[in-house]
């Protein structure tokens, strides 16, 4: 068993390696691609990394991998979650052989409830919210002897999060910025301290939902701040801070800022217009933070990390009828 101090340290460039030679056997790099769209809207130079081109749309396998190859010889995995880490648990498991129990709260997306039960784990539906359930979650691990993956307090998953920004950094020189979408903290820590073991000198900013800012004001007090959530983006939220995401946080991102529904909503629009790209409604949020500081990034070289694609009808239908940031693109 872990200890409380181990437990919430910041992850190192050392674990993020050893996660990639780890996953290497496992997981392809997925496309780092420019957009000429993008960076004309921006006027800056604008690459994509497109982590929905995964077996599930999402980056979220990376972490819930490396985590149960990190254990030896787990029965089963049982996870809490919005979505799309219970499906990247659930293929991990389903990929080593064993069972896995997944939590959600009530009313979850149902694209990804259905790519759970798809992938052949067991479903279990209650509680309010993201923390709600991983209570249930870990009562149920305790009672079964199931090997519980946290998404924000295990340094494993963190760290194979963290291969995203290792590829990104080997892939492309001269970065001066990327941002990432927020919700746990899990993946833009991670992020950032794969991207300054190679490239020290860029810029990480973090983008999470005005309706669940917890994270982002845990980053501006530099302490964990616990906020409700009110937000339609489910892969961007967070009520109760986790202390292992938020410590490899505040070692390696930069900055942090808050955008509205209705910005991720117009950035979700303008993905779809511009860059040919389907994201969830939460995946939008770092071309909505590149936006806002479109002045800041002229003439600079920036990734904007895709990290899902797992969306609902009808925030598409919504995104299409919310005017695209910039204006129709002729």
């Amino acid at each position: 068993m872990v200890g409380d101090a181990e437990r919430i340290r910041a992850i190192t460039r050392a674990e993020v390696e050893a996660a990639a030679r780890r996953l290497a056997p496992h997981l392809r790099p997925t496309p780092l691609a420019a957009s000429p769209a993008l960076s004309d809207l921006l006027d800056a130079e604008i690459w994509l990394k497109l982590e929905t081109a995964s077996e599930i749309a999402c980056f979220k396998l990376r972490g819930a991998l490396n985590a149960l190859l990190a254990i030896d010889g787990p029965k089963s995995a049982v996870t809490s979650s919005t979505g799309n880490h219970g499906q990247a648990v659930a293929l991990a498991a389903r990929r080593l052989g064993i069972p896995a129990d997944i939590f959600l709260p009530a009313n979850p997306n149902p694209v990804k409830a259905g790519m759970i039960r798809l992938l052949g784990a067991t479903l279990h539906l209650g509680g309010a919210d993201i923390d709600e359930a991983k209570d249930r979650a870990r009562a149920h691990a305790a009672r079964t002897g199931g090997t519980f993956v946290d998404d924000g307090e295990n340094l494993d998953l963190i760290a194979g999060a963290g291969t995203l920004g290792l590829e990104i950094a080997t892939a492309l020189a001269g970065i001066d910025a990327v941002y990432v979408p927020m919700g746990s903290g899990s993946l833009v820590g991670g992020t950032a301290v794969g991207l300054k073991s190679v490239q020290p000198g860029l810029r990480v900013v973090a983008v999470q939902a005005t309706g669940s800012p917890a994270m982002v004001e845990s980053f501006r007090a530099r302490r964990a701040v616990e906020r409700p959530i009110a937000t339609l983006a489910d892969c961007l939220v967070c009520r109760v801070p986790a202390e292992a995401a938020l410590a490899t946080m505040l070692a390696a991102l930069d900055d942090a800022r808050l955008v509205t529904d209705e910005e991720l909503f117009a950035a979700m629009h303008t993905y779809i217009a511009r860059a040919h790209v389907l994201v969830e409604l939460g995946a939008s949020a770092p071309l909505a933070g590149a936006w806002a500081e479109r002045e800041r990034l002229k003439g600079k070289r920036v990734v904007l990390v895709v990290s899902g694609a797992n969306a609902v009808p009808e925030h598409v239908l919504r995104a299409l009828a919310t005017p695209p940031l910039g204006g129709a693109f002729a």
